[in-house]
């Protein structure tokens, strides 16, 4: 895990998509999980913009937990949602990516798109290679679950892939999954 010493709370970077929109069932659930991760006492990060990333940002800001958002220059017509604490900018993809993957003691994807999929995969395999320290890498929901073992099938990924990602059935699993990974205290 990262040395937080100077920082009391956990941080847990959540990816999805950006184009869920307000009062979809996904938004919803999204929002649900920043509520959780804050209440349990986590710092919630994200890319900073719409969708996924604007619900979990408003779940945790509804109960004035504290949110990362790391956007991007040359991002034209986005803005940073209205929710996050602090906006990072960022100048390159990579350093977004880099951001969001090296700078979290968790990271949990609900949902997504072609984004999400780069940020699990590439986490995924950077704690494989062991180019950062070992941190939960979670997916949420029966989407994610039969994603995996569609890949399984047709790519090479075994069981020494597989222990490193943690499927929940649900949002509402994660804030105990990350407790039993010891990211988050025991409340």
């Amino acid at each position: 895990m990262i040395d937080r010493s100077a920082q009391q709370r956990p941080i847990v970077s959540v990816y999805g998509s950006s184009a869920t929109p307000a009062g979809d069932p996904a938004y919803e659930r999204a929002m649900l999980l920043g509520r959780l991760l804050a209440e349990a006492g986590a710092t919630v990060a994200c890319g900073g913009y719409a969708g996924t990333m604007e619900a979990v940002s408003r779940g945790a800001s509804d109960c004035d937990g504290r949110v990362i958002g790391y956007t991007l220059d040359g991002m034209a017509g986005r803005r940073a949602n209205r929710y996050l604490s602090e906006e990072r900018r960022c100048t390159t993809l990579y350093q977004r990516l880099e951001s969001l993957i090296h700078g979290s003691d968790a990271l949990v994807a609900v949902g997504g798109g072609i984004g999400t999929l780069v940020e699990v995969f590439l986490a995924w395999n950077e704690i494989y290679l062991g180019l950062i320290d070992p941190r939960p890498l979670i997916v949420v929901g029966p989407e994610w679950a039969g994603a995996l073992d569609a890949l399984a099938s047709v790519m090479e990924i075994g069981p020494h892939h597989d222990h490193l990602v943690t499927t929940c059935a649900g949002v509402e699993d994660v804030v105990s999954e990350l407790r039993s990974q010891g990211v988050l205290s025991r409340g």
